[in-house]
């Protein structure tokens, strides 16, 4: 075996996807995929994935619980994190309000580039002495710079994704293909920010259970705010599972109004293989009752003013 081949073999068993090992190693994808037909298939042992939901960090929001997850990381132990994308919310690019509009008033993109570069150094922190594979997907909210530069290309170079400090910060990155999020199989589960109806590009809708009867195999998307699972099992025993969870921050969104007492957390998959796991859905309230020995409500009463009118999770009850 040459050293090339060695060193792709080394690259699949842990699961880095063959796009991403043609990138690092030059060896061309139709190769890479002969050399892993070619490779033995031996009884591999189960794996644990950190997943991350949707993070959205924006200015003048809490980033607490950033902190609190790192620290989960760090005790898990997980073989791979995977943070499901929506990091950087950039609420300055968003198109669902006019340009002249109060919404927009205020909102600079620097203020928004920080915002998440700040909250994704401090997981990385947090995470103290773990050293594992992290992988992050660009988001629908990433992908707004994408759009934003294809209406005003002058501005390339000047703004773009060489700003963002994930990579720097050891991560490797799924990026948006042609307007839709990018994918990636981890132990036999795929992950994306979302997966995109086949006719039309747009997000596949309706229940956890719809998506998995739709995707056709074991997966985890975020884009949708709360936490559902749903589940096929076959007559040879196989199980199958869709997780849908989209929500990992302490902030209301304007636009749910109401709708903001969802579901917000973080999912660990353990006992991870060949598509098949058990899930551990973690909320931001047990994560903060771990290491700040208090309820989330408390915290934000406690840290923040005028908390019970900011933030649905404040009122709820200590």
């Amino acid at each position: 075996m040459t050293a090339a081949k060695r060193e792709v073999a080394a690259m699949l068993t842990d699961g880095i996807s063959q796009r991403e090992i043609s990138r690092r190693t030059g060896v061309s994808r139709k190769t890479i995929y002969r050399w892993a037909n070619e490779m033995p298939r031996p009884d591999s042992a189960p794996r644990r994935h950190f997943v991350l939901p949707d993070t959205q960090c924006k200015p003048g929001e809490p980033m607490d619980h950033l902190r609190w997850i790192g620290r989960a990381i760090r005790d898990y132990k997980p073989d791979v994190v995977i943070h499901i994308g929506d990091h950087w919310d950039f609420p300055s690019l968003s198109t669902y309000s006019a340009p002249e509009s109060g919404a927009m008033e205020g909102l600079r993109y620097e203020d928004d580039l920080k915002a998440g570069n700040d909250g994704l150094s401090i997981l990385h922190k947090a995470m103290g002495g773990w050293h594992g594979r992290k992988v992050l997907l660009r988001g629908n909210h990433e992908d707004r710079l994408t759009r934003y530069l294809d209406r005003n290309p002058k501005l390339s170079g000047a703004m773009g994704f060489h700003q963002f400090n994930d990579r720097s910060l050891g991560w490797e990155v799924v990026d948006y293909h042609c307007g839709s999020p990018g994918q990636i199989t981890i132990d036999g589960v795929i992950y994306a920010h979302y997966f995109a109806a086949v006719n039309t590009g747009r997000p596949i809708g309706g229940t956890a259970q719809n998506k998995l009867n739709h995707v056709g195999t074991s997966f985890v998307q975020g884009h949708v705010q709360g936490y559902e699972v749903g589940t096929k099992q076959y007559a040879t025993g196989v199980v199958r599972k869709g997780i849908v969870a989209g929500s990992a921050y302490l902030h209301d969104e304007d636009y749910k109004g109401m709708a903001n007492a969802h579901w917000r957390g973080v999912v660990v998959l353990n006992e991870v293989r060949d598509g098949q796991f058990c899930e551990m859905p973690l909320t931001l309230d047990y994560l903060c009752r771990k290491y700040e020995h208090m309820s989330v409500a408390r915290y934000l009463r406690e840290h923040y003013e005028h908390a019970e009118k900011r933030f649905t999770l404040a009122r709820a009850t200590a």
